[in-house]
Parts: C-alpha cells; structure tokens; sequence
C-alpha cells in the first residue's frame, strides 16, 4: 500500500470526500447512467478510484442504501435499486426523450418567467419559509407542433443559484434540473380540471375540456428543489405504471 493511500485525512477533508463520492454516485444514478440492476463498483474499487478509506466508502453505501438508491447484497455485491412504487407509477418526465421515443418532433417555449417569493400557502406546498426566492417559470410542451402539456415552475434559488442566469435554450426546465441536480425524494398529486379560456387557449382545445394535471415536488437529501404543476390535454395523454403485487405497500 503506498504511503499516499494510507495517509488518515482531516475531519474536514473525509467529510469532502464523502460528500464527493456520495454525489457522483447519486448522479449516476438519478441520470440515468447507472439504471435499476447496474452494478455499484465495489468497496475496493471505490477506494482506489477516490484514494480513500474503507470507513469512507462503507459511509457512503450506507446512506445511500438507507435512502432506497441501492440495494447491497452480500455475495452478489451492491446494484442500484429498482424504482419504488411510487417511481414505478409516475417516472420524472423527460418530454424530449418522450418525443425520441415516439418519432416525433419536440419543441418548448418559455412563455413567463420571473422572480417571485413564496406566499403563505407556497410555503405550506414546499416547506419553505413565507419570502423564500423562487424562480418561476411558464412553459409550453409541443409535439409536432402540437401543445402537449402547459408547464408552471417553482425553483428554489438557494438550492439551484445557477438557475437564475440559465436562459434555458436548449433544454427545458425538467430536464435541465433532471441533468444538474439529484433528487433523492419526489412528491406526485393527480388530479382532474376542467380548462378555463385562457388554459384552452394555451393548449389549443375547446374551453371547459377535461385535463389531467400533475403536480410534483423534489427533494434532494431532504432539501427541496423544484415544484411543477403539469397541465395536459386530456385526449393527448395517459400516465401508465408498471408494477407487481410484491411491491412494498400493496
């Protein structure tokens, strides 16, 4: 063993590492990169791409595990985790990798944005504090230059700062955020309206048309990130879930 890796880190510089390792591994996984069965390097792989202790990496499992993210077994090593029930229902929507999957051309526009503070029943939403900055965002979906769903978000500026100069030009806000930062905890609600004159006009149906909206809350490690109200058509989507008895909570 060289002298380097054997060297025993500052308080300061193991709980970095920790964090460091810990990140990269959440991304991999919330990305897309890592998918549910792949498997997780092993301890001693980890040690000597990160020239840390095992303690350090054992940490790093632990929590993760602890947080549904991996599944650690004995012989056949740690794999990430299947999606939960929830997951498994209602996946965090990519609309471009949406419109790749069909054949079918994507385009977004931003429609509003601005800064905005939380009002009282923000707060009681999101667990923030009344005045908390969010970015707030108006996007409008559209497949084959078709409205698909009509997008309203709230970004927590102190958890995401970068988002405040993103010009979003490229990617929507979903996915940019999808991209940058990990969610470890995610909240859907699903409900029916019907859509008033200017939702109609946004979506290019007839007013009073039965909709779908979802409305989803992240949290990463228990701070929250992001929450989106989702609108669609009612005729232009369905939310499919694929599941089995065996899952927890059935």
């Amino acid at each position: 063993m060289n002298t380097k890796s054997a060297r025993t880190p500052q308080p300061s510089e193991a709980k970095h590492l920790y964090q460091r390792i810990r990140d990269d591994i959440e991304t991999r996984i919330m990305s897309g990169e890592w998918p549910p069965g792949h498997r997780v390097p092993f301890e001693h792989e980890l040690m000597a791409e990160y020239n840390c202790s095992r303690m350090t990496v054992n940490k790093v499992l632990s929590a993760l595990a602890a947080n549904g993210l991996i599944t650690r077994r004995r012989r056949a090593g740690t794999v990430v985790a299947e999606p939960s029930t929830q997951q498994a229902v209602l996946e965090i929507q990519d609309f471009a990798l949406e419109a790749a999957r069909a054949g079918t051309t994507y385009r977004f526009t931003i429609l509003e944005r601005a800064i905005e503070v939380l009002d009282v029943a923000g707060a009681q939403r999101t667990g923030l504090p009344v005045g908390t900055t969010m970015l707030s965002l108006t996007t409008l979906h559209l497949m084959d230059n078709i409205p698909r769903a009509y997008e309203q978000r709230l970004i927590h500026l102190a958890t995401v700062p970068e988002a405040k100069r993103e010009a979003f030009k490229q990617d929507p806000p979903g996915t940019w955020l999808l991209r940058r930062v990990p969610w470890t905890d995610a909240e859907h609600v699903v409900r029916a309206v019907n859509a008033d004159a200017s939702l109609a006009r946004r979506l290019k149906i007839q007013t009073g048309s039965a909709c779908l909206v979802l409305e989803r809350r992240t949290w990463q490690a228990g701070v929250f990130v992001t929450e989106a109200r989702i609108t669609y058509p009612g005729e232009r989507h369905h939310l499919v879930g694929r599941f089995s008895p065996a899952m927890q909570g059935l």
